[in-house]
């Protein structure tokens, strides 16, 4: 199923560097989700070309994107 974006997301992937593909795989299969405060879920990944962690957020409908952006901070809880 393919998720429905906005002009929000799209612009903020573009400007970070940011491939779609890579934000579908974490939604695919994330290594942790969240449910935020106010009803949107975060998403995190690794993407391997990049050597870096994504974080994608979701509506709250989860098909959704609102954003996604790389996440320096972002530590596999074990």
């Amino acid at each position: 199923m393919r998720l429905k974006t906005d002009q929000h997301f799209e612009d903020r992937i573009v400007e970070r560097e940011i491939r779609r593909e890579w934000c579908e795989r974490v939604v695919a299969n994330p290594i942790e989700v969240r449910k935020q405060y106010n009803g949107r879920y975060r998403m995190w990944g690794f993407i391997v070309e990049r050597g870096k962690f994504l974080r994608v957020v979701l509506l709250e409908d989860r098909e959704t994107y609102y954003t996604a952006t790389w996440d320096r901070r972002y530590k596999v809880r074990p």
